[in-house]
C-alpha cells in the first residue's frame, strides 16, 4: 500500500494563495500518454486557425507563448473547479507549501461569477488577523478589477516577498460598500495541530490543515495530555480545516481506528485511480519508526466528538466520514463542505517544470458513501454560536462546474433565510476564539461528552416555537472495540 502515496494526493478545496495543497508526483502522465486515443486532427485544425485570427488580426502583437499558455489554461480549469495547469511558479509553490510554511497572506480561496472568493481564511495569519472573512468576493488586488481574472493569475498578484503590502478590496454579503484590506505578506508557519486538556479529564485536539508532519505533531500531543491524568472524553476539531495531504488524514484516522480499518478508498477512470487505504504505518508514513508508537492505548475506545463545519473539506472530510461510518465518534457542528474528489499533480516533462492538478477520481467513505457535492451530514445539528451560525461558507455544490454526486442526488444549493442571515450577521459582531470557554459549538461536545443536554439547532428551533425538544441521547460509554462499518 506504501506505492500509493506515491500515486495519489488530495488537495484541499480551489487554488490557493496561502494554504495547503496535498502534492504527489506520479508517473502517471506517461502511462496515460501511452494509452491515448488518436489526436481530434479537426479540432486541432480548429484550434490552429483561431490561433492564427488572433496573430493576424488582434488589436496588438500577443506572444505565441502567451496564447498557449492561456489555452491550457481554459482547457484544464474548464473541466472542474480544482483542475488547474501549474506553471513553473504555480508548480514550485506547490510543492513548497506541503511542509507547512510558505508565503502569502493566508487565505484560500476559488472563484465565483468571475471573482476570487475566500473559502477560508487561515488561523493567525496576515487575513485572518485583519478581518478577511470566509465568503467575501475579492473585487480588487491593489486598484486592479479581478473581474474576469483567473485564479492563477490573481493569486500571482496576492503572493509576493514576505514585508511587502498588498491591498485588497472585497464584497461581502449585508455590506453595501466595499471593504478595503491593506494586508502585510508574511511567510506563513502553520502549526497544524494544537492539543490540550480543556477540562479535567477532556482533551480537545484541533487540526487546521492536514500537513507532512501533522500525524508525527499529533502522536505527540496525545501522549503529552495522557499524562496530565485519566482522560474520560476528546474532542476532535475540523472546522474551518480545508484539508491537505492524503497520508495526514489516513494517518489521524489511524491514531484512534483499530490497526487495517479501511479509512478511504478512491474509483475513477484510471486503474491507478482504484485504490483503498487501510490504518497502517506505510499509509501515512514513508519511512522511519511508526510516528504513531506512542499514542496510549487509551485514545483507540476514548469517548470522541468530532465537530465540522462547512469549512470542514476534503481530508477533514476522510477522517469525520470514517470515525462516523466505524461509529468510532460522534461528528457535531453543521454539514460540511463536500470536496469528494480526488486531484493528482502530473508533471510534464522534467525541463519544463510545470505540471497539470487532475481530477482523476472520488473518494468514499468504508461504508461506500460519495461525499462528493454532499459532505457529512453530523450526527448532531448544531450551531456556530447560540445565536445562529456564524460562518457562511460556499460549497462545493454552489460551485460552477462541480463533479456530480455519483451515488445519490445532490444537496441543494442553499437558500437565504432573512431571519437567519440576521442572527448571523449579528453573530459576526462577535469574534470567536476556537477552544476558548466561549466557544459554544465545543462546549456542546462536552455536554455530550458528559451526558448532559446538547443545544441543537432542533432543540433550540423548539424552543423557539413553544414546542418540548427532546434531550439527544448521551455518550455511549467507551466500547471494548470498534464496529466494523455497517454492523
Amino acid at each position: 500500500m506504501g506505492s500509493k502515496l506515491k500515486t495519489i494526493g488530495l488537495v484541499s478545496t480551489g487554488i490557493v494563495a496561502g494554504v495547503l495543497l496535498s502534492l504527489a508526483i506520479t508517473a502517471t502522465a506517461q502511462r496515460a500518454a501511452d494509452r491515448r486515443s488518436p489526436l481530434p486532427i479537426e479540432e486541432l485544425r480548429q484550434f490552429t486557425d483561431v490561433f492564427g485570427a488572433i496573430k493576424s488580426n488582434y488589436v496588438e502583437p500577443v506572444d505565441d507563448r502567451k496564447l498557449i499558455t492561456e489555452a491550457i489554461n481554459g482547457m484544464v480549469s474548464g473541466l472542474d473547479p480544482h483542475s488547474a495547469y501549474l506553471d513553473e511558479k504555480a508548480y514550485k509553490e506547490l510543492r513548497e507549501s506541503t511542509q507547512g510554511r510558505f508565503g502569502g497572506l493566508g487565505i484560500e480561496v476559488g472563484s465565483e461569477d468571475g471573482y476570487v472568493k475566500v473559502i477560508s481564511p487561515i488561523e493567525d495569519t496576515p487575513a485572518f488577523r485583519a478581518g478577511v472573512k470566509a465568503g467575501d468576493l475579492i473585487v480588487k488586488i491593489d486598484g486592479v478589477d479581478v473581474k474576469g481574472m483567473s485564479v492563477n493569475d490573481a493569486v500571482g498578484k496576492l503572493r509576493g516577498a514576505p514585508q511587502t503590502k498588498v491591498t485588497i478590496g472585497v464584497t461581502r454579503k449585508g455590506e453595501k460598500e466595499v471593504i478595503s484590506f491593506t494586508l502585510t505578506r508574511e511567510v506563513i508557519r502553520v502549526q497544524s495541530v494544537r492539543a490540550k486538556v480543556v477540562e479535567p479529564g477532556y482533551a480537545y485536539v484541533r487540526i487546521t490543515q492536514f500537513q507532512d508532519p501533522t500525524v508525527e505533531d499529533l502522536g505527540k500531543k496525545l501522549d503529552e495530555m495522557s499524562k496530565e491524568g485519566p482522560l474520560k472524553g476528546l474532542v476532535l476539531d475540523l472546522r474551518n480545516n480545508p484539508g491537505g495531504v492524503l497520508p495526514g488524514a489516513i494517518g489521524v484516522s489511524a491514531a484512534f481506528l483499530p490497526r487495517d480499518a479501511l479509512i478511504v478508498s478512491t474509483k475513477g477512470q484510471l486503474q491507478e485511480a482504484q485504490a483503498k487505504y487501510f490504518a497502517v504505518k506505510d499509509e501515512y508514513q514513508r519511512s522511519g519508526e511508526d510516528v504513531l508508537r506512542r499514542v496510549p492505548a487509551v485514545y483507540k475506545n476514548l469517548p470522541m466528538v468530532v465537530i465540522v463545519n462547512g469549512g470542514s473539506a476534503s481530508a477533514s472530510e476522510i477522517v469525520a466520514g470514517a470515525l462516523q461510518d466505524y461509529k468510532r465518534a460522534t461528528v457535531i457542528g453543521s454539514q460540511t463542505f463536500g470536496k469528494g474528489s480526488v486531484q493528482t499533480i502530473l508533471p510534464l516533462p522534467p525541463e519544463r517544470k510545470t505540471g497539470v492538478k487532475l481530477t482523476i477520481s472520488r473518494y468514499y467513505t468504508p461504508n461506500g458513501r460519495s461525499i462528493q457535492a454532499k459532505g457529512i451530514e453530523p450526527d448532531l445539528q448544531v450551531d456556530d454560536t447560540v445565536e445562529g451560525n456564524l460562518f457562511d461558507f460556499p460549497r462545493e455544490v454552489d460551485l460552477a462546474k462541480h463533479i456530480s454526486n455519483d451515488r445519490q442526488a445532490e444537496a441543494a444549493a442553499r437558500k437565504d433565510n432573512s431571519a437567519e442571515e440576521e442572527k448571523r450577521r449579528a453573530a459576526l459582531r462577535k469574534p470567536l476564539e476556537f477552544g476558548s470557554k466561549e466557544d459554544f459549538q465545543l462546549q456542546q461536545a462536552l455536554n455530550f461528552l458528559k451526558g448532559a443536554p446538547v443545544v441543537t439547532r432542533k432543540t433550540m428551533t423548539a424552543a423557539a416555537t413553544g414546542a418540548t425538544p427532546k434531550t439527544p441521547a448521551a455518550a455511549p460509554a467507551a466500547a471494548a472495540s470498534t464496529p466494523a462499518p455497517g454492523k
